[in-house]
């Protein structure tokens, strides 16, 4: 699933879709890599006036839904679930056909979630002393993006989120994901997801009015094609490090 994300835009001087343009020398956006077990804010684009416009905001990530009603139910809610990354395939219904958590993002919130690159995870078998292949497996990161673009949009759901103790409320998304392409099997092997990755065109039309139920798992289902993207192997402490994309090279690692 996508957990971890990175943002590169601080010094782009405009953010473009729709043939509009949105200046960012005021908006700090610049995150290298973000794990979204922070819980922190991430910024996303929101449809404006009618859908004709949008906005760039940076909001909570984590989708948190009605019936956590304060930060307690929160913190303990958060050791069972995550709601980091809602899956495209139950967006309205989920897998036993009641409506999904996600129904009201999907239908009402849907959003774009700013992104140059994100990191997934291979796993691969170890090697025992013998050089023979253990059933244990060691988990290698590598880092993901589109070729030739310094950034894309990743399809994304939000709802407002109200914490009744505090009466406060604040916007909260999650990441759309997709099953994954060809490449993404072969690097996310255990679970074979990846970002629901949009082109401008179908980026326009997500955060667009009119849609219904088919056309919105239609849009959430898009595999980029693999050839679009690029990929390579990072440090297994890159989160710490002050180049987190920085190629690093495993000689044991058996090729894609």
């Amino acid at each position: 699933m996508c957990y971890y994300n990175s943002c590169r835009v601080s010094r782009a001087d405009f953010i473009r879709l729709k043939g509009i343009e949105k200046e960012l020398k005021n908006l700090t956006f610049n995150r290298l890599a973000q794990s979204g077990f922070d819980y922190g804010d991430w910024p996303i684009l929101l449809p404006a006036n009618g859908g004709k416009d949008f906005e760039i905001r940076n909001v909570h990530w984590e989708y948190i839904p009605g019936f956590i009603h304060d930060e307690t139910e929160l913190f303990e809610a958060r050791k069972m679930n995550t709601w980091l990354n809602a899956r495209s395939e139950t967006l309205i219904t989920n897998d036993k056909g009641k409506p999904s958590l996600y129904r009201e993002g999907a239908r009402e919130g849907r959003c774009l979630v700013l992104s140059t690159g994100f990191y997934e995870w291979r796993h691969v078998p170890k090697i025992g002393k013998k050089g023979q292949a253990l059933k244990a497996t060691e988990a290698i990161p590598y880092f993901i993006r589109l070729k030739g673009r310094a950034y894309f949009y990743m399809a994304g759901v939000s709802r407002v989120w109200t914490n009744l103790a505090r009466d406060q409320s604040a916007l909260t998304f999650a990441i759309v994901t997709t099953r994954a392409n060809d490449l993404m099997k072969k690097i996310h092997n255990r679970k074979e997801r990846m970002p629901t990755i949009l082109p401008d065109e179908m980026a326009a039309e997500w955060i667009g009015e009119g849609l219904n139920d088919e056309s919105v798992l239609a849009l959430a289902r898009y595999q980029v094609p693999e050839e679009e993207m690029e990929a390579w192997t990072v440090a297994k402490d890159f989160i710490h490090s002050p180049d987190p994309e920085a190629a690093f090279t495993y000689h044991h690692l058996p090729a894609l």
